[in-house]
């Protein structure tokens, strides 16, 4: 089964340096429809205006995952780290017993660009922990890299959830194909470009939730690269 998340019917949250689109509940967005799936509680498509970004402000047993689309995002939290993500580079943070942080855009001049998404923890209050790391093109390159899972195998990040989690940017042309096991689950977001997901049209900001399939296939459609996050989960 493939239940299809348009970008157009997501929640959307406007401020003066803030636009960003919900693909489930947050914040002040609320619709029981879409709370969450599988462990995967937030998937946030956010545009930071120059400038731009949220303050010092807490999180407490979750699994926060960023990806920067475009751009630049300059992290700060209570355990004293401190980067800039550039696009290529993900960030993960394990909110476990508790942690501040804080994000801007990194430019006065242009916009960033990032998804962030949110899983729910396997074991909660756990120690936190900040990671960032930058995914060679050549390792996501028309194929699907794993950048986190629980047991850290192939030197992706621990996450702590039955999760893994693979980037990936499409070339025109080129396909990528996942096998989803017995009793697992798939969530894929498109951050950039067009592609089809088992025979279904996605385009920028779609997700897909996919369930009882053995296999998912992931073709790029149009001119431009496409860039895809998918989870693949218990």
């Amino acid at each position: 089964m493939l239940v299809k998340r348009a970008a157009a019917e997501r929640g959307h949250t406007r401020l003066s340096w803030l636009e960003s689109w919900h693909s489930f509940s947050f914040g002040e967005y609320f619709d029981r429809s879409h709370m969450h799936f599988r462990a995967l509680r937030v998937v946030n498509d956010d545009v930071i205006a120059p400038g731009g970004g949220f303050g010092l402000h807490p999180h407490r047993d979750m699994e926060i995952i960023t990806v920067l689309l475009d751009g630049g995002l300059t992290h700060r939290d209570s355990m004293g780290h401190e980067a800039t993500l550039r696009p290529g580079d993900i960030q993960y943070m394990r909110a476990g017993s508790g942690i501040q942080h804080s994000e801007f855009n990194a430019s006065q001049e242009e916009s960033a660009r990032l998804l962030q998404m949110w899983v729910m923890p396997e074991v909660k209050g756990a120690e936190p922990a900040y990671t960032d790391r930058h995914i060679p093109e050549a390792r996501r390159r028309d194929r699907l890299a794993l950048i986190l899972a629980r047991d850290g195998r192939d030197d992706a990040l621990q996450i702590n959830q039955d999760a893994d989690v693979y980037l990936a940017t499409l070339s025109k042309g080129a396909s990528v194909s996942h096998a989803l096991h017995s009793n697992r689950h798939a969530w894929l977001q498109v951050g950039k470009g067009a592609i089809d997901v088992n025979g279904v049209a996605l385009q920028e900001g779609d997700g897909i939730a996919i369930s009882g399939e053995s296999e998912v296939t992931i073709a790029q459609r149009g001119e431009s690269d496409a860039q895809v996050v998918l989870f693949d989960l218990a």
